[in-house]
């Protein structure tokens, strides 16, 4: 079995099989978690550190027990979605500088696009809570390459396992930053000696007790990274290719040098005061993965019960186009509104949330891409659920800030 067989092979066995064989079913459970005895006892020991005001910093032991506190079971996902995949998100963000403050609490969920949010919106402490294992593994991955990278250029030549270009500096665009990697070859000493890094890192330095079954996760996502660079896409781990190159899917590469509507480039890679922010950010704990399912019965509600207990407000949350999900079926989208309407929340408060295919009655205003990206105040459609004035996808999509 070659290594990426094996690595794969990881990926597959937190995704449940029905009783039928296939994989399926966005709501199935893999029973507890992997780390979730393990951190039990670390859990009640740092469960003080959890009350207050939000800290400065998570102590390295406070940080892995909250990611546990917070978590449920584990479900399936059709993708591995290593890379996002929505050209627009960054559209939005000059109009989510007017109507949502900066310094809440931001909730999201999915791989590195929340970066991108979290420098806009520089909150105090992020949440990521997607339904994948896989996720909580390539967080840690990201944390691991923002704390040992010093600059942009650094962070690039660990995630693409490629040694850093002459010429590059903190003033360097990203775009000529990915064009300067993507004429270079992987190298696989490189890429051997920042796995044993990462590794030392995050159960050394850092003492998260990380199992060797979860390290897989982290080489998995680093593998992919190695074998395709900067042309990376969503479709890696699907069977229909994804090293790059499928239409109508974009690369890491692209994505990271997207832009808003008006061209202004607002990545967490487009300047070295982003790229610092997310990397101080990081250092100090305050970026928290979390295993959950947005129609589960406890991750987002103990996310809320945290930001609550914290006098704090989440005030922006990025659901990307889970809800497309979540409302093919009759339980799922009420249960999800649900947990929101238990969050602590200002009229402030805002979704960003992605619409893909057209198929609601957007344009995203660019020849290409397949989504818009959209804002709507948390509050409105907390009252639209209650009022039972919310009762299909379209309802959710038609939503934008006044």
């Amino acid at each position: 079995m070659s290594g990426l067989t094996r690595l794969r092979a990881w990926s597959r066995k937190v995704m449940p099989v029905d009783v039928h064989g296939r994989r399926g079913g966005t709501r199935l459970a893999i029973g507890t978690l992997a780390v979730a005895g393990v951190l039990a006892v670390n859990a009640r020991a740092s469960s003080s550190e959890f009350r207050g005001p939000i800290p400065e910093r998570l102590s390295d032991s406070a940080f892995w027990a909250l990611s546990a506190e917070l978590s449920e079971p584990a479900g399936y996902f059709r993708s591995d979605n290593l890379v996002g995949n929505e050209v627009t998100m960054q559209h939005p963000i000059p109009e989510l500088l007017t109507t949502t403050p900066r310094g809440g609490v931001y909730l999201g969920v999915g791989p590195d696009q929340n970066f991108t949010y979290i420098v806009a919106m520089r909150p105090r402490i992020a949440f990521i809570v997607d339904i994948r294992r896989l996720n909580v593994m390539q967080h840690l991955f990201y944390k691991a390459l923002f704390e040992l990278s010093p600059t942009r250029a650094d962070f690039l030549s660990r995630i693409f396992a490629r040694p850093r270009p002459a010429g590059l500096d903190t003033t360097t665009s990203i775009a000529a930053m990915i064009a300067a990697y993507a004429a270079i070859a992987p190298d696989s000493m490189l890429y051997q000696r920042s796995l044993r890094e990462m590794r030392d890192h995050l159960t050394k330095a850092r003492t998260l007790p990380l199992t060797d079954e979860e390290f897989a996760g982290i080489e998995y996502v680093y593998t992919a990274f190695f074998g395709a660079g900067p042309d990376l896409t969503y479709n890696f781990g699907t069977g229909r290719g994804g090293w790059g190159g499928r239409r109508y899917m974009p690369s890491y590469g692209s994505l990271v040098m997207e832009a808003d509507a008006s061209g202004t480039p607002r990545g967490y890679l487009a300047t070295e005061d982003n790229y610092r922010f997310l990397k101080d950010l990081e250092t100090r704990n305050l970026i928290v993965p979390v295993t959950g399912d947005f129609a589960g019965p406890h991750a987002l509600r103990a996310v809320g019960n945290w930001v609550r207990a914290h006098d704090a407000t989440i005030t922006a949350m990025y659901t990307s186009n889970v809800e497309q999900y979540l409302f093919q079926s009759d339980t799922n989208w009420r249960l999800f509104f649900e947990n929101v309407a238990t969050f602590p929340t200002t009229a402030q408060s805002t979704f960003i949330r992605a619409i893909f295919n057209m198929g609601y009655g957007f344009s995203s205003g660019t020849p290409g891409p397949r989504s818009v990206t959209l804002l709507c105040p948390i509050d409105r459609h907390v009252k639209q659920f209650r009022d039972g004035a919310l009762s299909s996808y379209y309802d959710v999509t038609g939503c934008p800030v006044k």
